[in-house]
């Protein structure tokens, strides 16, 4: 039986840090990407599944939404948030296409646009918190705040940006499309940037301005497909104690039970490792046989063989 692996690219694997965000740089840090990637696609012993960020991108559309509000309509950030899963998506499977063009592999990649369903009852719709797009002065946050009602915040002394909120996923609704290409010996992207956040109400699916913590929703994608591996690649090769610090300490392994004790200790910051680490622990929970893996997308299969990374098991 081939152990069923969902990987979470992180922003590093698309944009790495001073990139002007091209869709030639983009390409490239991709295709570099998938070449690792494909590594896991090609062995047998394997059967993958990839999901995505997409806050750089997304803030992008959302920057060029406001830019160009004079001359064609802006669409709803939830819109916008499918707009980049066709972009990334587009990156992905174009790189991952070549590289199988080359190695005459004959298997198709797919790409779905996925909506996720989260309660609209989730408390982040009360207090909204996370910042998306670009920042305005105080005199256009408040007379945007007027005339579209968004809430919008001051953003670490930068300046105002909007805020939405960040509900947890509860349920995939392209799922069974998932499983079916899988099942067909199709290579999936899906869920990228944490999903399309929509609620379920009197028989009508209705799209939300919000976001997606896009590990949460790999976790969630994991257990419903009952994968075996949930591998996270972000900017570093291993999770780190005391991150940054002069008595840094890197992990090769942690328990799941370690894992809650360095976050009770506030080892891992909020928006860095901190939402990784739980996703982690949400997805080994639900099945002790089950494992993950942190890791620099470079070193993805030195860490396969355990050679790198930080693996976090039961």
């Amino acid at each position: 039986m081939k152990k069923r692996v969902i990987i979470a690219l992180g922003g590093n694997a698309i944009l790495n840090k001073g990139d002007d965000g091209t869709f030639e740089q983009q390409y490239k840090n991709v295709y570099v990407t998938m070449e690792k990637i494909y590594g896991l696609i090609c062995d047998d012993r394997y059967e993958v599944v990839i999901t995505h960020g997409n806050g750089p991108q997304v803030g992008s559309i959302l920057i060029q939404n406001a830019a160009g509000k004079n001359q064609v309509p802006a669409m709803p950030m939830y819109v916008c948030g499918a707009m980049s899963q066709g972009q990334i998506g587009l990156l992905i499977q174009q790189s991952l296409g070549n590289i199988m063009l080359k190695k005459n592999d004959k298997r198709s990649v797919a790409t779905i646009v996925t909506q996720v369903e989260v309660n609209p009852e989730d408390p982040s719709f009360k207090n909204p918190s996370k910042p998306v797009g670009p920042f305005y002065s105080k005199e256009e946050a408040d007379k945007l705040a007027e005339e579209t009602g968004h809430i919008i915040k001051e953003d670490a002394g930068r300046g105002y940006r909007r805020v939405v909120p960040s509900p947890k996923p509860t349920k995939i609704l392209e799922l069974e499309a998932v499983k079916d290409l899988i099942e067909s010996e199709n290579v999936v992207i899906a869920g990228g940037g944490g999903g399309i956040p929509v609620v379920v109400q009197n028989g009508r699916i209705r799209g939300v301005d919000a976001v997606i913590d896009k590990d949460r929703l790999a976790a969630l994608m994991g257990d419903n497909l009952n994968a075996d591996i949930l591998i996270i690649l972000t900017a570093v090769e291993k999770v780190a104690l005391d991150f940054g610090k002069e008595n840094e300490k890197f992990l090769s392994q942690m328990t799941v039970s370690e894992a809650k004790g360095y976050l009770a200790q506030g080892h891992f910051a909020p928006g860095s490792m901190r939402p990784k680490i739980e996703a982690i622990i949400e997805f080994i929970e639900k099945d002790p046989k089950r494992m993950a893996l942190v890791t620099h997308p470079s070193k993805l299969l030195d860490a396969m063989d355990h050679k790198n990374g930080t693996w976090i098991v039961a």
